[in-house]
């Protein structure tokens, strides 16, 4: 599979998230172009601050290949990871992250810092803005139905004594 056709992998997960009510964001381990594992945001539906895509999808490849080393693996995923993420990024020993749209408040692949720029003993390469369109309207779309259903609800009013 093609860059492109990985990415596009990593919003149809981000589709599946939304479906459940979580942030829009998708993740998939590729392998030579072979897609070893995918997974999308479960924060919400498992109550786990643990459950982004990236480690997910990272703990699924790990699994598959029997080990901890990705070291032929790429990530790609729809939004630019968190400083969690990164460090599982480091930590797994993927090769290169390609991602959708950049993330201003949490973004750790250049937006707030680089993480990966740090003296690790491991330098992932990264590429940024693969299907952005795509990926922030998913999230813009998310976030602004979620403010609706919020404006809509009653507000709460004390009650008069």
């Amino acid at each position: 599979m093609t860059d492109y056709e990985l990415m596009g992998a990593a919003l149809e997960e981000a589709a599946k998230a939304a479906a459940l009510g979580e942030v829009p964001v998708g993740a998939v381990v590729a392998r030579r172009g072979e897609i070893i594992a995918a997974a999308h945001n479960t924060r919400e539906t498992e109550k786990n601050a643990l459950h982004h895509a990236e480690l997910l999808a990272i703990d699924k490849a790990c699994r598959a290949l029997g080990g901890w080393r990705l070291w032929e693996c790429e990530l790609f995923v729809t939004l630019e990871p968190c400083p969690m993420c990164s460090g599982a990024i480091l930590n797994s020993r993927i090769r290169r992250v390609v991602y959708g749209a950049a993330d201003a408040k949490a973004g750790c692949c250049g937006s707030v810092t680089d993480l990966f720029a740090l003296p690790f003993n491991h330098h992932p390469a990264v590429e940024q803005g693969l299907r952005a369109e795509e990926a922030q309207a998913l999230l813009q779309e998310f976030f602004a139905r979620l403010r609706a259903q919020r404006a809509s609800r009653p507000k709460w009013k004390p009650p008069v004594r």
